[in-house]
């Protein structure tokens, strides 16, 4: 089997920065677009609380939440 994401996906942790929208809150790192073989345990990320920006403690992506 290889180790590759399927078409669609986003391999966990390997972008450092990703914008979000208010349709994908409540947000956790890994998304549902990553793959989780190679991830690590689901964390759900308070980015309204934190002003629009939030580090992931596990992976430290950035988000950013979009406002429209």
């Amino acid at each position: 089997m290889r180790n590759e994401a399927r078409e669609g996906e986003v391999k966990c942790c390997t972008r450092r920065e990703r914008e979000v929208t208010a349709a994908e809150l409540p947000l956790h790192c890994p998304t549902d677009d990553m793959t989780l073989w190679n991830g690590h345990p689901r964390v759900f990320l308070p980015i309204e609380a934190a002003g629009g920006e939030i580090l992931c403690p596990y992976c430290g992506t950035r988000y950013v939440l979009r406002r429209d």
